[in-house]
């Protein structure tokens, strides 16, 4: 028998940030809790507004399924005697199964290898009703709410008070204590909206009820109806509403019945940096804002109300009233802070702690300066221009409109750079130091811009560690593996031929540390740094095996590295690859045991003794000048692909040669052979790590 439960939570309002991961916690584990019980059901819905979370589950079995139980007792040559007398054994099976003596020859089953004592016992399922309570209660006691609270005289606790509780299920309404409150078939409409308490049916009426009662219910179904609304509102005008996804969920979150207003500022506003009034209306007000078709911000704004109103314009100029105080301090700072130059503003930056082991903020933009004027070389930018712009590359987080919006950072820091006159490039770099900031996100367009985003990062991660301070876990208090998977990006988006290794040892100098944490730091930042290279590969879809076995070169430029990767992946496609990866295993492992000969010397043509020999010899001496060239242009593709013929030589050669001979000339010469062989090879990578797969 199957019938559907619907559950519903009612509180007051809940987190908007927190309302879809919960809402999404609560169906995950309602399903797993009715899953651990044996509970199959067809579909889950998840229902979400800011006073309730709710799941209706359809077609859920009304009862657990019966479960056997099997005893196994001894073999019968142990539960009987010579004279099929139950023995001890038997006896203590009977008393443990509660069977009469008399009634075990009936309890005989053969256990696939002999026959033996052995009680099946049926246990019947239990009403699925009777579970429910345990369940949901598990489930929402397990939520993932980082602070609860307590409300009234209750000792129980929750992300918000507990209002009310739904709790339906094939037909029946269920009374379970939820939260001290015992559930029932009441639930409420819209605050204001709605007349008052409404008494859902069944499971099945409770979305259009809710409707009627001026909740939508369904999360998306509310975002749906937001973008569409906010859209067409901004099209009236001949504008594009720019809706950010984030703000887009929060807004979804703080409304039962969304219903979206167009309302407008005054063009003197938009004197102000755009970034600034966007900031102010959406992290203050919540609204979306409106560009023209050159993208250009419009003087208006959308707001999304919670309520139909007799008069919408009432509120529009409610909403009108608020915002324009908001924007005029956007204005106001924007003036004062542009009459203090950003150079001016750096001994503000004294005061301002980094870090406590590291100095002040002040002491990190001279470190940043000098490492992107050491950088700057390697990425074509102007030396002077990029330690200017790492001089004054944090002194915008002093000023008072970063002050307000910390987003802000780097983007006011442009503007007052281009107020204050400074180079463009320098004014660019403002901004783009915190490139990239998020995967896919936009890499420095400048060379001024890529040597003190570099430097930026880089100087905290060497600091961070010299201080013992670097990341455990999924504690990473300074974003430092997105500081380092950011330096890859840059590298080798960018095409930049850095050795990191010389970058962070550079950085290290600037903080003065002893000889021992000088060459500890840098050991440990590098290998962290390309260590991210193994995740941005994976999500790639390439193998570990293929990454790693360019790693184990211990290499130091990114850009070169990424260059090995994606050769010897091209080659692991190769029909060849799995068989001369094995023959580099071989050939390794050999080396190996005789790395005490030392070292071997040229390949001696004149002992050899067998054709393969020679046509190896031949093969390898051939590739070995064709390789040259190929390495110097980093063109290991094509290498690999060339190398690739050697798979039959190689193969005759293990088939047809014994490589320990006796004769140690002959035996030292073979050794030799190899030795070329491998070098061939790991000049790209040591690919008899890899373990090719079809």
């Amino acid at each position: 028998m199957k019938g559907d439960l619907l559950f519903e939570l009612g509180t007051e309002e809940l987190p908007p940030k927190a309302l879809k991961s919960l809402s999404l916690a609560l169906g995950e584990g309602a399903s797993i809790g009715l899953s651990n019980h044996n509970l199959s059901f067809d579909k889950i819905q998840l229902f979400a507004a800011p006073r309730r979370l709710a799941i209706l589950i359809s077609d859920l079995d009304t009862q657990t399924p019966d479960t056997e139980t099997v005893s196994w007792g001894p073999p019968l040559k142990v539960a009987f005697d010579a004279d099929n007398r139950p023995t001890k054994a038997a006896q203590a099976f009977a008393n443990k199964n509660r069977l009469n003596l008399s009634d075990l020859s009936s309890y005989i089953e053969n256990d696939g290898k002999q026959d033996k004592l052995c009680v099946r016992s049926v246990l019947k399922g239990r009403p699925t009703a009777e579970l429910l309570g345990m369940v949901l209660s598990e489930t929402l006691r397990t939520l993932p709410i980082p602070k609860r609270m307590r409300w009234g005289k209750s000792k129980e606790e929750f992300v918000r008070p507990v209002q009310w509780a739904v709790l339906l299920f094939d037909g029946v309404t269920l009374h379970e204590d939820i939260f001290g409150l015992i559930s029932g078939n009441i639930s409420q409409g819209h605050r204001f909206l709605g007349e008052g308490d409404i008494q859902i049916i069944s499971p099945k009426s409770y979305e259009q009820q809710l409707h009627d009662g001026f909740v939508i219910v369904d999360f998306n179904k509310r975002v749906d109806i937001i973008q569409s609304s906010v859209n067409q509102l901004a099209e009236k005008i001949h504008g594009v509403a720019v809706i950010d996804p984030d703000l887009l969920i929060e807004v979804a979150a703080l409304n039962e019945w969304p219903v979206a207003l167009l309302g407008h500022f005054d063009d003197a506003f938009l004197a102000v940096p755009p970034e600034a009034l966007v900031s102010s209306m959406k992290e203050h007000q919540k609204y979306f804002h409106v560009i023209d078709s050159k993208q250009q911000l419009m003087a208006a704004f959308i707001t999304v109300a919670n309520i139909i109103s007799k008069d919408p314009q009432e509120i529009i100029s409610g909403n009108e009233r608020v915002i324009r105080p908001r924007l005029a301090d956007a204005a106001f700072f924007y003036k004062n802070d542009s009459a203090i130059s950003l150079i001016d503003r750096r001994d503000a930056l004294r005061t301002v702690v980094f870090q406590e082991k590291l100095g002040s903020v002040f002491d990190k933009t001279e470190r940043v300066a000098a490492l992107a004027e050491a950088i700057a070389p390697f990425v074509g930018a102007d030396r002077s221009l990029a330690k200017r712009a790492g001089q004054i590359s944090k002194s915008d987080l002093v000023s008072d409109m970063v002050g307000e919006f910390a987003d802000l950072q780097g983007i006011m820091g442009r503007y007052y750079a281009i107020n204050d006159g400074e180079h463009p490039d320098v004014a660019q770099a403002q901004l783009e130091q915190y490139l990239p900031r998020f995967a896919k996100d936009n890499l420095p367009a400048t060379a001024v811009g890529t040597a003190v985003a570099l430097a930026d990062k880089l100087d905290t991660l060497v600091g961070i560690f010299s201080i013992g301070q670097q990341p455990s876990g999924s504690r990473d208090p300074f974003a430092l593996r997105r500081a380092s998977l950011a330096i890859l990006r840059i590298l080798v988006g960018g095409n930049i031929d850095l050795d990191l290794k010389t970058a962070i040892e550079q950085a290290a100098i600037n903080f003065k540390l002893t000889p021992e944490n000088h060459e500890k730091t840098c050991k440990q930042v590098l290998t962290y740094i390309l260590e991210r290279f193994k995740a941005w590969y994976k999500d790639e879809g390439l193998k570990a095996e293929i990454f790693l076995s360019v790693a184990s070169l211990n290499l130091s430029n990114p850009l070169d590295i990424n260059s090995r990767v994606r050769a010897v992946y091209a080659f692991s496609l190769l029909p060849e690859a799995n068989d001369l990866a094995a023959a580099n295993k071989r050939v390794s492992n050999i080396l190996v045991k005789q790395a005490h000969s030392g070292s071997m010397g040229e390949v001696n043509s004149l002992l050899f003794q067998d054709p393969a020999e020679k046509i190896l010899a031949n093969a390898v001496a051939i590739l070995k000048t064709e390789s040259k060239p190929l390495l110097e242009k980093r063109n290991y593709s094509q290498l690999l692909t060339n190398l690739a013929s050697l798979r039959d030589p190689i193969d005759s050669f293990f088939n047809d040669v014994m490589v320990m001979v006796d004769d140690d000339e002959v035996r030292s010469n073979r050794l030799r052979l190899l030795q070329d062989l491998r070098i061939l090879f790991v000049n790209v990578a040591d690919i008899a790590q890899m373990a090719v797969s079809k």
